[in-house]
């Protein structure tokens, strides 16, 4: 049926011909077709959740076809449990960033929803790619459009910040290229990706091309210290695309290293766990630190994604089952969480034009309903159990203990300063007495405002107590990378 070339070709097409056709004099029009592209591209997703078969570690819903017979390219797609679920995470989320920029964006409306229309069908390209040279090329084609959105329709420091975001991570990427093609000749002339999986490399091959897909994947998660474009991006992004950067570019990179580091170079991400290990805790710990003395709430919670992506990658390097579907159901649980963090930052920003949590304080006085949603998330972000960021984090750190105690106790040490900074942050945005006339003005969610978050918080309830789902389709997936792994592939 093609279900995984409609999710990606059906929103592109529909942005291409919104860029074409679009006018700011016909806003409400346009804005009406991306939501009805937004929710056709994720109604299309479903089936792919419906058909997909949670007892096999297989490719699913495969589609080979001759790209360029000369090169032995193919138009290769398919997804596992590693990869399923971020097919209509991506969709969904695309219809959350259109129904939140309905009001708020006026200019260049065409422009902007085409953007994000587009930059939703690049990103299912990635999880879906199966072919080495696709990959890349959908890998780096999200650059474009994400750039375009921070340079265009972001704060005054957009261009820098964008230039910045875009520079790290292609600089980083252009090592992977090259060892794609180093891949592609090993191979005797296949970009094959589950073909690369089966080569038998030597140490010192398999450890340059775990470096060179560390150099592009760690800047995409981002891991410390090369996370530095982040804060700037994030705060000077729109709220929809910080909403989109959180929720599903930053999971590129870690689904990076499950597709193509650990599988292509087993023996050496076995000889580099202690490195990988070792930055992704000082993200942790180092990061959690930083974002206590923030004053942003948006710096706040781009580093709080920073020290959250640190749990993924620490999952993945400990070798054992728990870590990495924790790290893997982390990754979805912060796309709903962080997403609908950075939408209450845009619900207030909207209104009083401050991301200072000093502008703020006593809101929930004047804006109940929101409160209500705003408390819910923080307390997710905090990994408060019974919401979907408690999961991920529980199955990581007893994937820690499991690995050596005293890294679980390291790893458990970011809920406590998850908990400080977020509640810090929640005490003197949302409690207390009304601080200033801006607060006093506030008027409540309107119902579209309302209906955006209500969603997210059903999906953040949903996954904290009700997983099952989402780990029954992983687990095969994950069962079978670790047994490849233990696998030496040294000739």
């Amino acid at each position: 049926m093609a279900l995984l070339s409609v999710a990606i070709w059906l929103p592109i097409a529909c942005g291409v011909l919104l860029l074409a056709l679009g006018r700011d004099q016909n806003a409400g029009v346009v804005r009406a077709f991306a939501l009805v592209a937004a929710i056709a591209s994720f109604l299309v997703t479903l089936p792919v959740i419906g058909g997909f078969d949670s007892s096999s570690s297989a490719m699913q819903f495969v589609e080979k076809l001759q790209w360029i017979d000369r090169f032995n390219l193919y138009y290769h797609l398919g997804v596992d449990g590693l990869s399923m679920w971020f097919v209509p995470l991506t969709a969904f989320v695309t219809v959350i960033v259109v129904i939140a920029g309905w009001d708020v964006i006026t200019d260049r409306v065409p422009q902007y929803m085409g953007a994000f229309l587009i930059l939703s069908g690049l990103l299912i390209g990635v999880f879906c790619a199966l072919d080495g040279l696709l990959f890349y090329v959908f890998f780096e084609a999200t650059l474009i459009p994400m750039y375009i959105i921070i340079g265009v329709w972001g704060g005054p420091r957009r261009v820098y910040a964008a230039f910045k975001f875009f520079l790290y991570t292609l600089l980083g990427s252009l090592l992977m290229l090259v060892a794609l093609v180093y891949l592609y000749f090993k191979s005797g002339g296949s970009f094959d990706i589950q073909t690369w999986h089966k080569l038998p490399l030597p140490l010192t091959a398999q450890t340059l091309l775990f470096f060179a897909f560390f150099a592009a994947f760690s800047v995409k998660v981002p891991m410390w210290p090369v996370h530095t474009w982040l804060p700037d991006a994030h705060v000077e992004a729109p709220t929809g695309g910080s909403v989109v950067l959180a929720a599903i570019m930053l999971k590129l990179g870690a689904y990076g290293f499950l597709r193509f580091s650990m599988p292509i170079a087993p023996d050496a991400a076995r000889e580099y766990d202690w490195l990988m290990i070792a930055l992704s805790l000082v993200g942790v710990v180092y990061i959690g630190l930083v974002a206590l003395v923030q004053t942003d709430m948006k710096k706040l919670v781009a580093y709080s994604s920073v020290a959250h992506m640190g749990f993924v990658t620490l999952g993945f390097f400990m070798f054992n089952e728990l870590g990495v579907a924790g790290g893997l159901v982390q990754m979805i649980s912060h796309g709903f969480v962080s997403g609908a963090m950075f939408l209450c930052i845009g619900v207030l920003y909207d209104r009083v034009h401050s991301r200072d949590i000093a502008a703020y304080g006593g809101v929930a006085n004047t804006m109940p309903k929101f409160a209500a949603f705003a408390v819910l998330f923080a307390m997710a972000n905090c990994g408060l159990p019974g919401t979907a960021g408690f999961v991920g984090e529980w199955m990581v750190i007893l994937g820690a203990v499991q690995y050596n105690f005293w890294i679980g106790a390291l790893a458990a040490t970011t809920l406590v300063f998850g908990a400080a900074y977020t509640l810090w942050m929640v005490k003197r945005v949302y409690f207390g007495d009304v601080a200033n006339a801006d607060v006093k003005a506030l008027e409540d969610v309107n119902r579209r405002e309302f209906w955006m978050l209500a969603v997210l918080a059903i999906a953040v309830i949903w996954v904290g107590v009700h997983p099952k789902p989402v780990t029954d389709a992983m687990n095969p997936a994950v069962t079978e990378l670790l047994r490849h792994v233990a696998t030496s592939k040294l000739p």
